[in-house]
């Protein structure tokens, strides 16, 4: 049951051709395309998965096909988050059948909920847990950011590692000093801008949404900060903040960076672009912006 996560985990994108089918040929092109770009884990049914407008059966087939196409050659962990305990654990029990790695656990999300009735709900799922299982800390989706006790609790019931998508740096450096004597408990911060200052300041890595497109830009960045080469560092992240700065800006809304990478990858020729509702692709003129932003990234990359 031991599963150290460390290094770049793409939040990956999932491939579909409508609501209810999967894009099987672009899921194994972009599995892949991560894989060659020497990415160290993948993370399954995330934000950038779409893991809430998924269907049950439309996940349970995501990771059947995400199993035999890694065939354990990196580990895989799956978002289990879902509005009720009984959801989350049904997908985790997927996840174990399939013979995936791990579970990723974010808040119940809709209602709000407080820092003591999450530390009583990982009490209570934490044993029925068929993997070991990773925090996730996305407030923006869920409406808690969870304190640092609260990990500490998740912590001390087994958890093996947090993802931090605060985009609170301090709140990072906050975890990354409460556990720095728990080498075997990872801290991967899901703001890919923040990887440099999370592995120098003792993390272990990033959940990197750009990293579906570049992966290997990526993974150098994180070579790069385990090295302390700053004068790398500094090259490498002025690439990445190209992408932050033209790809993720495309569109009016919060969901502009997926929508943006899933187009990206369209234009890529490794995946459809389809989004299920309640989102919706981009249109022609998005989408021409996208096209011209990765020919140049491309170049430069």
């Amino acid at each position: 049951m031991k599963l150290k996560l460390k290094g770049i985990i793409p939040p990956v994108v999932t491939p579909l051709l409508n609501s209810k089918n999967l894009d099987v040929a672009g899921l194994e092109r972009l599995i892949e395309h991560l894989l060659t770009g020497g990415v160290h884990g993948l993370f399954m049914l995330g934000t950038t998965g779409e893991a809430t407008s998924l269907s049950y059966p439309l996940r349970k087939e995501l990771l059947k096909r995400t199993s035999e196409l890694v065939d354990h050659r990196i580990p895989v962990v799956v978002g289990i988050t879902d509005t009720s305990l009984e959801g989350s654990l049904e997908i985790a029990d997927c996840a174990a059948r399939v013979g995936l790695d791990g579970v990723v656990i974010a808040p119940p999300y809709y209602m709000p909920i407080s820092q003591e009735e999450m530390r009583e709900y990982l009490e209570n799922i934490a044993p029925k847990l068929p993997l070991p299982f990773m925090m996730y800390d996305m407030p923006s989706c869920t409406k808690l950011h969870m304190s640092v006790e609260t990990i500490r609790k998740a912590k001390e019931l087994g958890a093996i590692g947090v993802k931090d998508s605060s985009g609170d740096l301090a709140y990072s450096y906050a975890l990354i000093q409460e556990f720095k004597d728990s080498p075997d408990f990872s801290i991967i911060t899901g703001t890919e801008l923040f990887l440099p200052e999370t592995i120098l300041q003792g993390g272990h890595g990033a959940v990197a949404g750009g990293a579906n497109l570049f992966p290997k830009l990526f993974v150098d960045l994180y070579d790069a900060s385990v090295e302390r080469d700053l004068d790398r560092i500094a090259v490498l992240r002025g690439k990445v903040m190209l992408l932050n700065n033209t790809v993720y800006r495309v569109g009016r809304h919060n969901s502009s960076v997926a929508k943006g990478i899933k187009c990206a990858l369209s234009a890529m020729n490794i995946c459809s672009d389809y989004m299920p509702m309640p989102l919706r692709r981009f249109g022609n003129a998005e989408r021409g912006k996208i096209e011209r932003y990765i020919d140049e990234l491309k170049v430069i990359v």
